[in-house]
């Protein structure tokens, strides 16, 4: 067997980068509509849809933001891992995660409903539950969590 060339091994530090924050009145999230009324100005008037995911402390403080993924007109392909990216690195005891309907109907798809069932069963695995997933559309949601899918 020939002795191939060393391989070259990066040393890494992994941070997270705040790129700007808000302020919220309420504090903690203690419903779907205290979700909404944080996410909202997020997701309403998108033309494309975005994935957010909130990452929350142990009183259901929201700690971070993060705008995981942007989809198309009408779809969104969303993974476990990059959501638990920024939950990792936050220190969060629990997610909420939201998506907008460009259309404006709330209805879940039957992507949405499996994304959150992977959703939960890889937060369950990590220790960080998922709390609740928001479709957003204009003016309305729907809680997947108060639709019995989590």
């Amino acid at each position: 067997m020939k002795n191939s060339p060393a391989k070259r091994v990066n040393i890494v530090t992994v941070k997270l980068v705040r790129e700007s924050s808000i302020l919220y009145k309420k504090r903690s999230i203690r419903s779907p509509q205290d979700a909404y009324d944080l996410l909202k100005t997020f997701l309403e008037d998108k033309d494309r849809e975005h994935f957010i995911v909130v990452n929350l402390d142990t009183k259901n403080q929201p700690v971070s933001i993060n705008v995981c993924h942007i989809g198309s007109l009408n779809a969104s392909i969303v993974s476990p891992r990059e959501v638990m990216k920024s939950a990792i690195l936050s220190s969060a005891a629990s997610i909420m995660v939201a998506h907008n309907h460009p259309s404006g109907e709330t209805t879940p798809s039957r992507e949405d409903i499996d994304v959150t069932k992977r959703l939960a069963e890889a937060g369950k695995l990590m220790g960080i539950e998922l709390l609740d997933h928001l479709i957003i559309g204009e003016g309305k949601y729907t809680s997947l969590k108060e639709k019995g899918y989590i």
